[in-house]
């Protein structure tokens, strides 16, 4: 386990239609010092080696988000922000927001750049802020997601009958609601891999404020208030998680077959149709399908 991602809160002051955690101005959830102190001292315990702050929009949190960063890298991490630049008004003050980022020697500084975060303006905050951490000598790279469209991709190198979808979003949360109209679809017996993460033995986690550990976002594979997150990471083995053994063995086309789910014939993509088939579940496992405001409610 060499990542551990925090969610350092669910709030974001944007609502970007292809969010998969739902975030938005009214999203709850941020954590304490305390509490990221606690999921630091357990991420040494497992040998992790990176620390990375992300959201929602860490930024909003600043304090919180600074001391986490002090207080790993004082412990020997490596660390990296994902940020949606907000902050960037001009060169001169981007600067000011991050010249004490630049002195904790931050790994990795990710600025979404996009049109969801920022139109297409020409001198976007993204840009903005990529300039000032140039300028400091800071670690940066822009993060684009772009509207899903079909790519005309040689057939031959794809899987036969697989639209290819360009723009990099994942089809799941807000996504699912706002981006999937008009887009291909694939037969749901074809969906039969989890194409992102690696379920059996994975190498990054997320954990957020209420204490879930998510394996996928919306995917925990327990609680690290009631079992410590280092004994949970552990102990944790796919074949006895009722939701990942599936996706492991067979992606969402298993787990509709296994759980006996009522589903469509087609869907986008394999994301898509995990999702709502997660979305039918959220009451038979809610240990495990958490919190439900990462699924809209």
């Amino acid at each position: 386990m060499t990542d551990i991602h925090f969610l350092l809160t669910y709030t974001c002051n944007f609502e970007c239609d292809h969010c998969f955690l739902y975030c938005g101005p009214k999203s709850e959830g941020t954590f304490t010092i305390k509490q990221i102190k606690d999921v630091l001292n357990e991420a040494r315990k497992i040998g992790s080696e990176a620390i990375y702050f992300e959201g929602g929009e860490p930024f909003l949190y600043y304090p919180i988000m600074l001391e986490g960063l002090k207080i790993a890298k004082e412990m020997g991490f490596k660390t990296g922000i994902v940020t949606n630049s907000y902050w960037a008004t001009s060169v001169e003050d981007a600067e000011l927001w991050i010249k004490p980022i630049a002195k904790l020697d931050v790994s990795d500084f990710s600025v979404s750049d996009d049109s969801f975060h920022h139109e297409d303006k020409k001198e976007s905050p993204a840009k903005i802020a990529l300039k000032a951490a140039t300028k400091l000598g800071i670690a940066e790279h822009s993060i684009c997601i772009e509207s899903p469209t079909l790519v005309n991709n040689n057939v031959e190198e794809r899987e036969k009958g697989a639209p290819v979808i360009g723009g990099g979003v994942m089809f799941r949360g807000r996504a699912v609601e706002k981006l999937i109209k008009g887009l291909p679809t694939r037969e749901w017996h074809s969906l039969n891999t989890c194409p992102y993460e690696e379920l059996k033995d994975p190498e990054r986690v997320h954990v957020d404020s209420f204490g879930n550990v998510h394996i996928c976002q919306g995917i925990s594979i327990g609680n690290m208030f009631e079992t410590s997150l280092s004994k949970l990471l552990q102990n944790y083995d796919v074949e006895n998680h009722p939701i990942c053994k599936h996706l492991y063995h067979g992606g969402p086309a298993e787990l509709a077959k296994k759980l006996s789910l009522q589903h469509e014939d087609e869907y986008v993509d394999e994301c898509h149709f995990c999702y709502l088939m997660r979305l039918t579940l959220l009451d038979k496992y809610p240990e495990y399908l958490t919190p439900k405001q990462v699924y809209g409610l």
